[in-house]
């Protein structure tokens, strides 16, 4: 006999005894769990009952839905106009082109009268020399200019403070004659 076959018919007697230990003791397994069962009482705790609900009755009839959408849009629209203030700017007009640089990069460089004799200024932003008068705009803080004599240029600027409120800066441009 070789060495193959007495392991192989070693392997197949080991298989077997080991399936026929599992054929028996079910009987008595089935029979711990009926017994389990018997005796097992079923604790389920009662539930409490529903809370009644009472549905809330709307009482004023005449007056606004509080859901209704024209109820917010005044609401909003109130909102703005108080927001906006007597101060704050116009956004609907239309911006000048000094009103792109702020008020350091505007540099006043002289000023002269025009043949109805109203004073104007000469201001250079970027090496580009502008004609300004009264009531023009510089600078980015919406600066309207009050008044222009031969050393200065006077504005009013808005700029929101720090309780979100517009209120009105004066500033002051001044003759840069010595500058290159």
């Amino acid at each position: 006999m070789s060495f193959y076959r007495i392991a192989r018919d070693t392997a197949s007697l080991l298989m077997l005894f080991a399936l026929a230990g599992c054929g028996g003791g079910q009987d008595e397994i089935k029979q711990w769990m009926a017994q389990v069962k018997k005796e097992t009482r079923v604790n389920v705790p009662k539930l409490s009952e529903p809370k009644k609900f009472v549905p809330y009755t709307y009482t004023q009839m005449g007056g606004t839905d509080p859901f209704n959408q024209s109820k917010l849009t005044d609401a909003l629209a109130k909102a703005q106009a108080a927001a906006r203030g007597p101060l704050a700017p116009d956004p609907n007009r239309r911006h000048e082109p000094l009103e792109a640089f702020p008020i350091d990069s505007i540099i006043m460089v002289g000023a002269i009268k025009d043949r109805h004799g109203a004073q104007h200024a000469v201001v250079q932003v970027d090496k580009t020399v502008y004609d300004v008068k009264v009531g023009d705009y510089l600078g980015m803080n919406d600066g309207r200019i009050a008044a222009i004599t031969e050393d200065q240029i006077s504005l009013n600027e808005r700029v929101l403070d720090a309780s979100d409120e517009w209120v009105e800066r004066k500033t002051t441009i001044e003759l840069q004659e010595n500058r290159k």
